[in-house]
């Protein structure tokens, strides 16, 4: 694999009059993303800029225009914020808020993630989800690495996200391969990229962050047949631990129902994780160490009694749990 082409900006580097690099974080094959200072802000910032030589690329610009589209029609306090769009000129790039906090991906990879800190995670994905749905935007890419675990969770990178029009005009698969679902891995055949597609995203995410492992074997990047390639297509997702409470495993494998219709919205996967958060016990220290070594005596929701079916917004909220849907309309609009 070659490498991209890069700015190779140091620290005080002019990225344009008024921002200033501070230190390359990272980038993917078309964009590299600065910490800057920003003269106007008075703040420190990111610029997501679009690697040199790609600059005259079309698609490329339009992919950043679509983002920036994306960006300025959302205000969530889960999703990312821009504060400036430079779409032409030399260097063309999005001025995004700088979140101090590790990806999801890190943590995944150092942490066991607990379910008490799960659930609230959970809660604020399916908060962001639903707004975006109901706005009319669909992200296409939810999974660890999107995900910064600042003061509170945000989910970032709209680079690939589409309006529920645009993405009719979607013949080859988007998204990141080990996290995409069914209709996105073979838009042609399926042909029903949708909100739902983002459920399932959140549901892989959550099952990863829970089990430290994907739930579907890796993708096979030399295969060329699209179904060898793609296991997500024709595998069941692997069962969770026995020490996983059952009906959130319920819960995050109802996400990955391999027919789009049959997944549950962020609306009804929030209105059943509520009042489980909300029967949690005050945290303590102890609850929350790093490397998951709490016991199992200490994961108070695993007690029946905070899984129960008691509270009354519990249960218009249940998901696919034994295999029923609530028949009455899907509320919030997200479908």
């Amino acid at each position: 694999m070659r490498d991209h082409s890069s700015w190779g900006f140091r620290e005080g580097d002019e990225i344009v009059p008024g921002r200033h690099a501070t230190r390359l974080l990272g980038g993917g094959r078309r964009y590299e993303a600065y910490l800057a200072w920003d003269d106007a802000l008075h703040t420190l910032v990111v610029v997501k800029v679009v690697r040199p030589e790609l600059v005259e690329s079309d698609s490329v610009r339009r992919g950043l225009n679509g983002e920036a589209l994306a960006l300025r029609s959302l205000a969530h306090p889960t999703i990312v914020r821009m504060f400036d769009a430079v779409l032409e000129g030399p260097r063309p790039h999005l001025v995004l808020e700088y979140l101090d906090g590790p990806r999801l991906s890190t943590l995944i990879r150092r942490y066991r993630v607990i379910v008490e800190q799960l659930l609230p995670l959970a809660l604020e994905l399916c908060s962001a989800l639903h707004y975006m749905h109901g706005s009319r935007f669909l992200h296409l890419d939810v999974k660890p690495r999107n995900i910064v675990m600042s003061s509170r969770p945000r989910l970032i990178d709209l680079s690939v996200a589409l309006t529920p029009e645009a993405v009719q005009n979607i013949t080859r698969p988007i998204g990141t391969d080990n996290y995409m679902a069914p209709e996105q891995c073979d838009p042609e055949r399926f042909s029903e990229i949708g909100p739902a597609s983002d459920i399932w995203g959140l549901g892989v995410t959550l099952y990863e962050a829970l089990s430290r492992s994907l739930p579907f074997p890796a993708v096979d990047r030399s295969a060329t047949a699209t179904a060898a390639r793609y296991p997500q297509l024709v595998a069941d997702p692997a069962p969770f631990a026995k020490d996983v409470p059952p009906d959130l495993a319920e819960a995050i494998l109802a996400c990955l129902e391999k027919r789009p219709a049959d997944r549950p919205t962020a609306f009804e996967i929030a209105e059943t994780i509520e009042p489980w958060l909300a029967r949690l016990p005050a945290p303590r220290l102890g609850l929350f160490k790093p490397g998951g070594r709490t016991r199992r005596s200490d994961f108070a929701l695993r007690d029946e009694s905070i899984l129960s079916e008691s509270s009354p917004r519990s249960h218009r909220g249940r998901l696919l749990l034994g295999g029923v849907r609530d028949s009455g309309q899907t509320k919030g609009g997200t479908r």
